[in-house]
């Protein structure tokens, strides 16, 4: 059968002089989207967003955060911000990090009017198992628990680039975001990364980063085993020569796949 198309709403960042604010705008999306019909009353209600890296421009600022806080608590909710630690090494990949990280953006309970919580916990590794029924690549979702606790989530989502999901939006936001340490190894996993010989000058960089002994460097070359490597891409970035690549021809389609069924397991 067809599924519905969802309605989509949209308004411009023309603000003139005595006109609504991109604040009321926003506020205005949420009563035309329909979510005052949403009762909160007394329950939890997470706020997916991503909270940006220091130094990085990329992300909602705080203030549209408050606008749905604020709508949140106004019909008795219980908001608060959420996203789950990253797999990359960077601010974000444990909680203590990503919280000072978040508050360095200006995420903060006295910016946004809620608190955050990290949903994967300290380490990543506070999950929830959600079977996905029928699932091809994902039989078991694994979500940050706090955004399973949550009796609704709301996706707040930046338009963003990715090198293999194409361009995130809403689907990212909560089955690649969402998704604990574990569930986002699991999304990246059959993207194996390959090492371009003529390129390679056996510096060991990717011998170092990686966690799982999967890299090797032999006669200044370096190799990959592809039963120790687990796809995070960790030794992509630390190559310096960009000798380290990834097989998109056969991982994109699993990844954007396993991306929306896992977003699928946040749903009742």
């Amino acid at each position: 059968m067809p599924t519905k198309k969802s309605k989509v709403y949209f308004t411009d960042f023309h603000t003139p002089y005595g006109g609504p604010s991109m604040l009321k705008k926003l506020h205005n999306l949420l009563i035309k989207a329909g979510m005052d019909k949403i009762d909160f009353k007394n329950k939890f209600v997470a706020i997916k967003m991503h909270f940006g890296e220091p130094g990085n421009v990329s992300y909602l600022r705080p203030n549209y955060a408050k606008v749905v806080v604020d709508f949140v608590k106004e019909r008795g909710g219980k908001p608060f911000l959420t996203d789950c630690n990253t797999l990359y090494v960077g601010r974000r990949k444990e909680a203590l990090e990503h919280l000072s990280a978040a508050y360095e953006n200006g995420f903060s309970p006295f910016s946004t009017g809620c608190h955050i919580i990290i949903a994967d916990g300290l380490r990543g590794l506070d999950e929830a198992y959600v079977p996905v029924p029928n699932g091809e690549y994902v039989k078991e979702a694994k979500i940050g628990r706090a955004l399973m606790d949550a009796d609704i989530v709301i996706s707040l989502t930046h338009f963003k680039g990715h090198e293999m999901a194409g361009f995130g939006g809403a689907i990212k936001n909560i089955g690649m975001g969402g998704g604990s340490r574990a569930g986002k190894m699991e999304q990246h996993n059959d993207g194996k990364p390959k090492v371009n010989k003529a390129a390679c000058i056996g510096c060991g960089s990717c011998v170092r980063i990686c966690a799982h002994g999967g890299p090797t460097v032999t006669d200044k070359k370096a190799s990959i085993d592809p039963q120790k490597c687990v796809g995070c891409g960790r030794c992509i970035g630390a190559c310096p020569e960009d000798a380290i690549y990834t097989d998109y021809k056969t991982t994109v389609k699993k990844l954007n796949c396993k991306d929306g069924r896992i977003c699928l397991g946040h749903c009742p």
